[in-house]
């Protein structure tokens, strides 16, 4: 890990910009860093170890975070509609939206080729560098410190769902809801890249051969969850159906 006297001016004003947008004061900045260092940029500077550790310490402490508030609900939930609110809330677009909206996207270190393709914006590399920046606050400071910054960048998100707003099951409801209104069935087309042990998955949703959303996730389930959520709002907003909360 880099110390924070091996890190660049220009990097040390980027990421201490970053940590008050996250709202929290690390210790050192290079364990930020270290955080936002995507593999294919890692693969361009010798041994340089990867963000993967971090984030997969990040989701876990993210799924305990969000499990803990959803399970303290009052009053209480059953297990089934946690579990669909908890999907709601880490997925792969919730986390990668969180992140555009303080930024993350410029402060992460990709590779030429990464970059030279809109990895800076991409929102599987949004969603685990967001993980990743979790883990590293939880290092730094402990569940406590983690979790008001998990709750600060998923506010809105976190408000939407716990007033019932999102059942987390975007593919439930596109079948019954283009079924009903339209009279169509969505089909799903799924394609899969990357390495086993951090494979991606991309889903399309298509309703009679016109494509209607796409997503990303971790798994394929994910993926397809996303894209009926992208569809689902894009039908909205162009008066296919009408609108659930309006």
């Amino acid at each position: 890990m880099s110390s924070p006297d091996s890190l660049e001016p220009g990097r040390l004003v980027l990421l201490g910009d970053l940590s008050r947008r996250l709202g929290h004061d690390f210790s050192g900045l290079s364990l930020l860093d270290a955080a936002l260092r995507h593999r294919s940029w890692c693969g361009e500077h010798g041994a340089v170890p990867s963000n993967e550790r971090l984030e997969f310490l990040g989701d876990a402490v993210l799924q305990l975070a969000i499990t803990e508030r959803l399970f303290a609900a009052d009053p209480p939930l059953p297990e089934g509609v946690l579990a669909q609110r908890r999907a709601a809330l880490v997925n792969t677009r919730t986390l990668a939206n969180a992140a555009r909206r303080v930024d993350l996207g410029p402060a992460i270190r990709l590779g030429r080729g990464e970059a030279a393709t809109g990895g800076h914006d991409k929102d599987s590399i949004l969603a685990d560098s967001a993980e990743a920046v979790i883990g590293a606050v939880h290092l730094d400071a402990g569940f406590d410190a983690a979790r008001t910054v998990i709750f600060s960048l998923l506010e809105p998100d976190l408000a939407r769902v716990e007033a019932g707003k999102d059942t987390g099951d975007s593919k439930s409801r596109l079948q019954e809801r283009a079924a009903h209104e339209l009279d169509l069935v969505p089909r799903y087309e799924v394609s899969g890249a990357g390495p086993d042990h951090a494979r991606e998955f991309e889903a399309a949703v298509l309703l009679d051969g016109v494509e209607w959303g796409r997503g990303e996730g971790r798994t394929k389930k994910e993926a397809e969850q996303v894209a009926a959520a992208a569809a689902l709002q894009r039908l909205v907003d162009e008066g296919k159906l009408t609108d659930e909360h309006g």
